[in-house]
């Protein structure tokens, strides 16, 4: 077995719940390897880059918290210290130089206040990926809100669930514009209309194994099967089991589901889950989906009468802790107290009235949080980078910044264009799936050694998804404004087309 399979065998990683008091008690420096690899059970991660302080990470099904929530995120992150947390792509939020002696209290402030930090690292179902307009878009098929906290009861804290092979990405969306990435999740979920009985029945087609890290992007192969809302979580936990009880184990570079559905093929797979469901699944229905993009930074009407929610970039998904505690301020002095994070980084304030959207508008937090950011900074999404994570090998949020000014300097009001960067091949960044994507490397210029990319364009999402193809490689960072002005110019994109 290899190293985590070991420890796993050894004993539960959620287990080392019972462990943290001591933890706190003894100091970071009296915990095991393997007792930091469990951490990530119970959302602590040990960071190299920040030694003695850790992050946690804070699961939110669909990135909802309301204010309450949103503030005590806020207060963490002043806290510490150093003011820094981190929106991810997957609609949670990072907390930043965490000591392990505040860990016990971190996490009682935060289960008092309805949010988990259980089972958001390593092999695990992590955090389940939605629509952040759910419930509010005019457009969409069906709200999953609801569906993803029944999978959410199902699996957490559930050691039937702990012992996965590896990572577990779900995403379910009723949502018609592509918004969540899920042609590369482990499960992904898409709204679409069946007849059953000679009625047309909104539900979701299923597909399984998707991925971008571990050896390149796959994307997720139908299985021919529809399911209500009303099944739709119990599928989903079937589908775990199945990775759990399957999936490879011997190479963690290989230990993805996506591995298996290579192995078995999408009709063995189909088969294994209505075997262990019990019942005979009813064929695909027709793709509700339309072929428009949006990632629902902007103002947007809701189909609710008379409400609008506004969509608020955040660049490069790092916010501080003062920004937290205002955005909490302004959910509820315009809107119902209630704040969604999305899978691109930012942030949605639902429910505000049309008479204050104007007052909304002119809050000083929205000069550094637009709702009307430029082509740009709207498509900009990073990964951590070299500031916190063990795995990156550039700074991409600084660099990520600094290549976006420099864009918008030489190209000025551009069509719309997605850039992503990632740190390393694990592809955080979702670089696989953008306009262009950018791969962190080290090259060597002049005798030494400095932060340098791998350069990918034409990815895409949605109903037909294209991996991105590398064109250049190692090209160092500070060489990017020109080398990317020039591909640019010349590259073709349809121009965006909003929400009505």
């Amino acid at each position: 077995m290899n190293k985590i399979e070991s420890l796993k065998a050894e004993r539960d990683g959620l287990d080392v719940s019972e462990d943290l008091v001591r933890f706190a008690r003894e100091g970071w420096k009296t915990i095991g390897e393997d007792d930091k690899e469990r951490l990530k059970w119970v959302g602590v991660f040990y960071r190299r880059p920040t030694p003695g302080h850790f992050m946690m990470r804070i699961r939110m099904a669909n990135g909802i918290v309301t204010s309450a929530q949103a503030r005590l995120l806020g207060e963490i992150t002043r806290e510490s210290g150093k003011n820094v947390a981190d929106v991810t792509t997957r609609q949670q939020v990072q907390l930043r130089w965490v000591t392990v002696e505040g860990v016990p209290e971190v996490i009682a402030r935060l289960e008092a206040a309805g949010l988990s930090s259980l089972q958001t690292g390593m092999d695990n179902i992590r955090g389940i990926v939605g629509c952040p307009a759910t419930g509010l878009a005019p457009t969409e098929l069906l709200d999953t809100a609801p569906i993803a906290a029944a999978f959410q009861r199902i699996f957490l804290g559930n050691k039937a669930f702990t012992n996965l092979p590896r990572k577990f990405n779900v995403t379910i969306t009723g949502c018609l514009e592509h918004c969540t990435g899920g042609e590369t999740q482990d499960i992904s979920m898409t709204p679409a209309v069946a007849t059953v009985g000679g009625e047309d029945v909104a539900g979701f087609n299923v597909a399984v194994g998707g991925k971008q890290g571990s050896g390149g992007p796959r994307f997720a192969t139908a299985l021919d099967a529809f399911v209500t809302p009303g099944e739709a979580a119990e599928l989903c936990a079937a589908i775990a089991l199945i990775f759990r009880d399957h999936g490879p184990r011997e190479a963690r570079s290989r230990a993805r589901l996506a591995f298996l559905v290579d192995e078995w093929g999408g009709e063995r797979f189909r088969k294994e889950l209505e075997t262990r469901i019990g019942r005979d699944l009813s064929p695909a229905g027709r793709d509700a989906r339309g072929t428009k993009t949006t990632d629902h930074v902007g103002i947007f009407r809701q189909r609710q009468p008379g409400l609008s929610y506004v969509g608020l970039k955040t660049p490069v998904g790092r916010v501080t802790g003062d920004q937290l505690l205002e955005l909490a301020r302004i959910a509820e002095r315009y809107g119902r107290g209630e704040l969604r994070f999305t899978p691109s980084q930012n942030v949605l304030i639902p429910h505000v009235p049309d008479a204050v959207l104007g007052e909304l508008t002119a809050e000083p937090l929205l000069k550094a949080l637009p709702y009307n950011p430029s082509e740009i900074q709207r498509g900009l999404v990073s990964c951590t980078g070299t500031d916190f994570c063990n795995l990156a090998l550039i700074d991409t949020k600084a660099r990520a910044m600094a290549l976006a000014r420099a864009l918008e300097q030489r190209l000025g009001a551009t069509r719309p264009l997605t850039v992503r960067w990632s740190g390393c091949p694990a592809s955080c960044g979702n670089h696989h799936t953008a306009d262009v994507g950018l791969q962190g490397c080290k090259v060597k210029v002049d005798g030494k050694i400095v932060d340098g990319v791998h350069v990918f364009v034409g990815g895409r999402g949605g109903r037909d998804p294209r991996a991105a193809e590398k064109i250049l490689e190692d090209v160092p960072c500070d060489a990017l404004p020109e080398a990317l002005d020039r591909l640019v110019r010349f590259f073709p994109r349809s121009p965006r087309k909003e929400e009505p």
